[in-house]
């Protein structure tokens, strides 16, 4: 039977805290004693983080979540999610697909595991798409100057 999950979806990391809201769970951080705070403070600060519109705080949210995937066992089911979520929104594709493959791995019917890897890796395909299209271009605009300049030498 599969777990019933909670998590939030891709979607809702596009959603930012206010200022006020973030500064409340830096603030909660710090009176705890910054980096021996709880593992929920910091937890909670590190999602804050990862929905910001800004990427230092993006990088600083996935920092976070790396430190407490290492430090808590049972927090690495929730890390992996998160990280995921952080490294897409970092433009960090690859590395949020080996996220979401470790995730995938540990609770292979979890569908929001699988809905997430499966976004990943669309957006992987849709960018290397991309960037075939652009280098065709290249080399196309590269054959059509490289043929000027051989008609223009005759």
């Amino acid at each position: 039977m599969a777990k019933i999950s909670f998590l939030p979806t891709l979607e809702d990391a596009y959603g930012p805290l206010s200022a006020q809201q973030l500064e409340i769970l830096r603030q909660q951080v710090l009176s705890e004693g910054g980096e021996v705070a709880s593992i929920q403070s910091r937890f909670n600060y590190a999602w804050g983080l990862i929905k910001s519109k800004e990427q230092d705080d993006q990088r600083l949210g996935v920092k976070l979540l790396t430190d407490i995937y290492k430090e808590s066992s049972m927090r690495r089911r929730e890390c992996l999610y998160y990280l995921t979520i952080g490294c897409y929104k970092l433009g960090e594709f690859s590395t949020a697909k080996r996220y979401a493959d470790a995730l995938r791995s540990h609770e292979p019917e979890n569908k929001q595991a699988v809905a997430l890897q499966s976004m990943v890796e669309s957006k992987i395909q849709r960018e290397s798409l991309k960037g075939i299209a652009i280098a065709s271009g290249c080399v196309a605009v590269a054959a059509t100057v490289a043929g000027m300049l051989f008609r223009k030498k005759r």
